[in-house]
């Protein structure tokens, strides 16, 4: 380490998972000060402390200084170690929170990283374990992160406020990542999607599948909404149901989109028609935005791409995300990495909305934490 010289310094709490998991690969120190330092409540949330106890279980060696109001933040990446580990997550955001920074980070371990997290499942902030499951994982087979101990299992369903959840996370290590050229979606051919409630009517489910149907029936035959009904000590301690849908392409590109109800005692109460119809609504939006990689996943594919061999990499991408765009920010302040970007407009590509190139070669990262047998 080159002392305090290459230390990243930032201010704000905006962005603090991408700053602590680009730190982490990166090997690079960081220091965030001012975190919500003019609030009556000033320094980290309960959440956000939580994800930090996360990166310290997965590192070996990482050193954390956090002072006494929590509104600065020092860390010092140590060694992704992996292994079997255990995390219980903060109710106030899902473990989607927290799952997505793992994906960026397990490819890389030095031991197969398998971790049970528990907490709030599915919830109006953040993507769910159903999402990050029909999406991410197909991301990361693209990337040659494959094996059959790749894997995302809900064992327990939990719905804000009070959560209850459990699911299983299983990601094999690599040493280098494939180079992708992923630049035509194709066409839809298929659409899948989750209907689940939890301490309530499980004729919530069938609902919400039959008013969703009605507006997807319009476009496509090939529709089937799976119903998910969990009971007793599976289904967490707090009611709710929601919906998730993913559609397919015939080149295997998947795009997705969620709605889970208000928690309990906030809000007004939804109907599970309405849910279902706006869920519809927003595939359908999510499809004229298009792209190969969904808006929920773009930063994971760009991270990948980065950290790919030295050689060419293209995705094709919707409309990029404010955090998608912050997210190429920190890329290039960590890794000196910049993306070469293409607008193409719907004329030239005959459908939805606008589309960009996203063109870069990779760093040529190797996991140095794998050993090699």
């Amino acid at each position: 380490m080159a002392g305090e010289a290459q230390c990243l310094s930032y201010a704000g709490c905006n962005f603090l998972r991408q700053r602590l998991v680009l730190s982490t690969l990166s090997g690079r120190p960081l220091k965030i000060r001012k975190i919500r330092a003019k609030e009556e409540d000033p320094g980290l949330r309960d959440f956000e402390a939580s994800f930090i106890r996360l990166i310290d279980k997965v590192t070996n060696g990482s050193r954390i200084e956090i002072n006494q109001t929590g509104t600065t933040l020092y860390y010092q990446p140590g060694l992704l170690y992996g292994g079997s580990l255990e995390h219980d997550c903060s109710p106030s955001r899902s473990i989607g929170y927290y799952l997505e920074s793992l994906l960026c980070l397990a490819p890389f371990m030095k031991h197969p990283l398998k971790i049970v997290l528990r907490g709030v499942t599915n919830d109006q902030v953040d993507p769910s374990v159903d999402v990050l499951k029909a999406t991410a994982l197909p991301l990361l087979k693209k990337f040659g992160i494959d094996g059959e101990s790749l894997e995302i299992k809900i064992n327990r369903r939990g719905m804000p406020p009070k959560g209850g959840g459990e699911i299983l996370f299983a990601c094999p290590v690599r040493k280098v990542l494939q180079p992708i050229q992923f630049t035509d979606p194709g066409k839809i051919k298929r659409i899948r999607g989750t209907a689940y409630s939890v301490r309530v009517s499980p004729q919530m489910a069938n609902r919400m599948v039959e008013s969703a149907r009605s507006i997807l029936n319009k476009f496509l035959p090939d529709i089937y909404i799976y119903t998910d009904h969990m009971k007793g000590v599976s289904s967490g301690k707090s009611p709710g149901f929601g919906m998730c849908l993913t559609a397919e392409t015939v080149n295997g590109t998947i795009l997705s989109a969620e709605l889970a109800s208000n928690p309990q005692g906030q809000g007004a109460a939804v109907l599970p028609e309405e849910l279902g119809q706006n869920c519809a609504k927003l595939l359908l939006e999510e499809v004229y935005r298009g792209g190969c990689v969904d808006s929920t996943n773009q930063s994971l594919a760009l991270l990948l791409m980065t950290l790919g061999q030295r050689d060419v990499s293209k995705v094709l991408l919707g409309p990029l995300s404010p955090y998608t765009i912050e997210f190429l920010r920190h890329l290039r302040s960590f890794f000196q990495i910049m993306f070469k970007i293409e607008t193409k407009t719907p004329e030239e590509e005959h459908m939805g909305g606008e589309k960009v190139l996203m063109t870069c070669v990779g760093i040529g990262f190797s996991n140095l934490s794998k050993t090699i047998r």
